[in-house]
């Protein structure tokens, strides 16, 4: 079975190459039952646990690649591994040109990690408009006077701002910058929105391991991360204004707070926006994670170990969701995409059909 302990994938881009290596290694030899995947890094935690944990009660074995959720998607679109894993969803046509199926799988979300030698991170308060600004180098050093008016209790350092952002195409990226180009008109003119945009300042690194590890590094820096790459590594991280204008910390009741009014029968490929929803309680930077298969497969055994995986983490896997601070989505939901499921078909049957 292609194992990888969940805290050693979050220590850094270093351990995040070591294990790119390691899993194109498995794939190469790979048995008949085995499953792969490649896409999002921000997901890769908790379908790692999940691996782990079907695996060890006799489900396939999964060989999951985290190369960011541009790269899942092409691998996908070349029929190169069994599901994609993306954070941004796909177009309804672009799905279709490419004959596949968009589901959700859980709801996870992004935090601004920091770290400010003499402060107490996790007291530190941030807005939107402002971390926008230090994306865009309009915001250069940490005891600016609109940091310091909504910190008044903190001794701010005069040290320079140093923006982490992702280098490759990512999920991450998308949910971020759709935040910021909600609660900043200047950002989305200027950086942009979606999965690789046009950054102003800061330096680039690979996956959500790699900009922890930039943070980790770097003494002035903050970087966005999904908050199961924080918490494994003990970052310190900053609290954010809401829509509601309440600076709320990041925790699994505020991320559970956002993601409470999703609709997922508004779009037809199951697609949602959380970000900056209404709420006292709602953490502002929340997303859903999606895998991508095919409707066609060339291997239906395979197809369907895919279903039957996540199939299996949907009915088992709110322990460890829960363990890493990601959000299992209603029951009727996944009842919606087992539904749906009836969809990747082969000789005009469906390919897997969930038990009741």
């Amino acid at each position: 079975m292609f194992h990888v302990n969940t805290r050693m994938l979050l220590k850094g881009a270093r351990v995040l190459a070591i294990s790119a290596v390691a899993a194109t290694t498995v794939a190469g030899i790979a048995a008949a039952d085995d499953i792969t995947g490649a896409g999002s890094s921000f997901a890769a935690p908790i379908y790692t646990k999940w691996a782990e944990q079907s695996g060890a009660q006799g489900g396939a074995k999964l060989n999951y690649q985290s190369v960011g959720s541009g790269a899942g998607q092409t691998q996908i679109i070349n029929r190169t591994v069994d599901f994609g894993a993306s954070d941004a969803a796909v177009s309804a046509d672009r799905l279709e040109a490419n004959h596949l199926l968009q589901f959700p799988t859980c709801v996870g979300a992004v935090v601004i990690a920091v770290n400010l030698p003499g402060v107490d991170g996790s007291k530190l308060k941030l807005t939107g408009d402002i971390v926008a600004d230090m994306y865009m180098g309009k915001i250069r050093m940490w005891n600016d006077k609109r940091i310091k008016a909504i910190n008044p209790g903190l001794k701010l350092p005069a040290l320079a701002v140093a923006p982490a952002y992702r280098a490759d195409s990512s999920g991450t990226t998308s949910i971020f910058t759709d935040y910021l180009g909600k609660v900043s008109p200047s950002f989305k003119d200027t950086v942009g929105v979606g999965t690789s945009v046009s950054w102003k300042a800061g330096v680039g690194a690979p996956g959500n391991a790699g900009v922890a590890g930039a943070v980790t590094n770097t003494k002035g820096a903050l970087g966005y991360v999904e908050y199961a790459y924080a918490t494994e590594n003990h970052m310190q991280v900053a609290m954010l204004s809401n829509h509601n204008g309440k600076f709320v910390a990041p925790s699994s009741a505020s991320f559970a707070a956002a993601a409470a009014g999703a609709d997922y029968t508004a779009d037809p490929n199951m697609a949602v926006n959380m970000n900056d929803t209404a709420g006292d309680g709602n953490w502002p930077i929340v997303g859903a994670t999606y895998v991508l298969l095919p409707t066609n497969p060339t291997d239906t055994a395979r197809s369907a170990s895919v279903m039957k995986f996540f199939d299996w983490s949907f009915k088992n896997g709110k322990p460890a969701a829960d363990q890493l601070h990601y959000i299992m989505l209603p029951e009727k939901v996944y009842d919606m995409i087992r539904s749906r499921w009836s969809k990747v078909e082969s000789n005009g049957k469906p390919v897997y059909t969930a038990a009741k």
